[in-house]
């Protein structure tokens, strides 16, 4: 299917990876929309197609470097006119003590975590603003309310994102676009988080509970919007 056609919305997932990644495109492919998948390689391609494919939508994977403006450029502008929903899932992790933390690696957490949704969104904001609609879920965790010792790359990522996610919906908002920050406040149970964490010793939270949310803010009426939305488990202390 040529996804430049009119069809069905098309919702963009920038750095979708295994888990939540693949439960957003299928909750949103369920919904209605065909999905296009922006990561660094081809490692969930199959399983994020599967997914999409059992709901009647249409998926294409995109290799690319989500802060380069050229791949950017290629891989969203000859569709950007028709995407609905952007959704910016990348980031990277890193922790250590801050004397042990690279320039490069402090530079990268903050590329993929801001710099990569600055680009992103850049490509779809006009189109969004010229149709006068559309939605924008950036996706941000508790290190961009308050940063812990060992989280100074990480934590000054994700504080950057809430100020884009702030600068851009008091911008957006009058032109009929509904940016959201959504604070993910706790280990997510997919693949990532038990190759770096180990199995389970408390509640985490299910990606497909959390794919929900992120739907049920791209249906907001405009009379009711939410900027900021928490999500955690239930025996998650805040």
């Amino acid at each position: 299917m040529d996804l430049t056609v009119p069809e069905r919305p098309l919702a963009v997932i920038s750095g979708l990876g295994a888990g939540l990644g693949i439960c957003l495109a299928s909750r949103f492919a369920a919904a209605g929309y065909d999905i296009v998948g922006l990561a660094r390689s081809d490692r969930v391609a199959g399983r994020a197609a599967a997914a999409v494919g059992e709901t009647g939508g249409t998926y294409r994977h995109v290799i690319c470097d989500i802060t380069d403006a050229a791949q950017i450029r290629a891989a969203v502008g000859p569709i950007a006119a028709r995407v609905q929903v952007l959704i910016h899932a990348a980031h990277r992790l890193v922790i250590a003590p801050f004397c042990e933390t690279s320039v490069d690696d402090f530079e990268a957490v903050w590329k993929a975590g801001c710099f990569g949704a600055m680009m992103v969104a850049r490509e779809i904001v006009p189109a969004m603003v010229s149709r006068g609609g559309g939605t924008i879920v950036f996706s941000g965790a508790t290190a961009g309310l308050r940063g812990g010792a060992k989280f100074a790359a990480f934590a000054s990522a994700k504080f950057a994102l809430r100020g884009l996610a702030q600068a851009l919906a008091r911008e957006l908002s009058p032109h009929g676009v509904h940016v959201a920050h959504v604070v993910i406040d706790g280990l997510i149970d997919e693949p990532q988080t038990s190759e770096r964490f180990g199995a389970a010793t408390a509640k985490r939270l299910d990606p497909m509970a959390v794919a929900d949310a992120y739907l049920a803010l791209a249906r907001q009426e405009p009379s009711a919007w939410s900027h900021e939305i928490d999500l955690r488990p239930f025996s998650e202390r805040f």
